[in-house]
């Protein structure tokens, strides 16, 4: 037994050495401004045959009912990871309760869906899954049938060392490719590297998005950064951004069943705003000229309204068309074509 002890350890660091070799670490590239401040679940790391399992999974409509809809049904990468529709239509031909929402940089947000309800990737990753509007099949009967495939158990050992397919492991490879889905690259970006000159048009909007307005000091802005800010361009925050004097659409108020959170929705990222029309939690807006003149020109007062729009910033035609040219310098070209991110099939 004595003389066995070293040889059981050695055989079991060269498995282990084995399987780190076959399935390395994920090298995540992360941008220096983006910051570190991004939690990964210890149970599920980042790896190379978890991330390839969860590219996968997103772009195969073999999880849902019918085989006719994946995830990149409603988060296509030509448009951010959005579906360009103000509702989506899953399954049931009905449409979905809100708007698609971008899928870039997720790594960085704390709560998921717009009114938060998802606390993880790996939990929001199976929502669609049950909701009979979306993907409208159970998660175990998802995986019941990837275990029919000859092609499933085996990406399954691989990434994860058991061919046994199951919803949490599932979950797992969907949150870790998702993770992966890192938008930095725009003119904006570029710009603040020194590799782009914005021109006098956007440099005015930039100046109109970061500055707050005062108007006894003769100061105008849209002080859009307040919510919009950082590198993100979102915050982990939810508002009433007054679109209704009387919201139908409870938001945030359905998850936490705190009164001051009625009609309050998560703030979500404006990189590649340009391409993810419609915009809001609804879809309502087509362009960002609605978008904008909203801001500007038509916020609803209602008791829970954020209260830094709670005066109209009101700006001039020109200012507006300033803006907009500096929102379309947070497009990134490169994340939507990006093949490590597109369909594997």
């Amino acid at each position: 037994m004595t003389r066995s002890l070293p040889l059981l350890l050695s055989l079991l660091l060269m498995g282990i050495a084995f399987a780190f070799t076959t399935n390395p670490p994920y090298e995540l590239q992360i941008p220096p401004s983006f910051g570190h401040r991004y939690t990964i679940p210890e149970d599920n790391p980042l790896t190379v045959e978890g991330v390839a399992l969860g590219r996968f999974l997103f772009y195969d409509s073999l999880l849902s009912k019918n085989n006719t809809i994946s995830c990149s049904s409603c988060h296509q990468q030509a448009l951010a990871f959005t579906d360009g529709f103000n509702l989506s239509i899953g399954v049931s031909g009905r449409p979905t309760f809100r708007n698609s929402m971008s899928l870039a940089n997720l790594l960085w947000v704390r709560n998921f869906f717009w009114d938060g309800h998802s606390k993880t990737l790996e939990a929001q990753a199976l929502i669609p899954m049950n909701h009979p509007d979306e993907m409208g099949l159970a998660p175990e009967k998802s995986a019941q049938k990837l275990q029919q495939t000859k092609f499933y158990p085996k990406r399954f050992q691989k990434a994860f060392g058991t061919n046994q397919i199951t919803p949490k492991l599932m979950a797992q490879a969907l949150a870790q490719f998702e993770r992966t889905l890192i938008s930095a690259n725009s003119p904006y970006d570029q710009y603040l590297r020194g590799k782009y000159t914005l021109t006098p048009a956007e440099k005015r909007g930039l100046d109109l998005f970061m500055r707050g307005s005062n108007p006894d000091r003769g100061i105008r802005g849209a002080n859009c950064a307040h919510c919009h800010g950082g590198a993100q361009f979102f915050q982990n925050r939810f508002h009433n951004n007054g679109l209704d004097a009387s919201p139908l659409d409870p938001g945030r108020q359905e998850v936490t069943g705190f009164e001051e959170d009625f009609a309050r929705f998560r703030v979500p990222t404006l990189r590649n705003i340009a391409l993810t029309a419609p915009y809001m939690h609804d879809g309502r807006f087509k362009t960002l000229e609605e978008v904008v003149n909203h801001y500007s020109d038509h916020i609803a007062q209602s008791r829970t309204l954020s209260a830094d729009l709670r005066g109209m910033i009101s700006l001039t035609s020109s200012e507006k068309k300033d803006l907009i040219a500096f929102l379309h310098t947070l497009t990134d070209r490169e994340f939507i074509r990006n093949p490590a991110f597109s369909n594997p099939f």
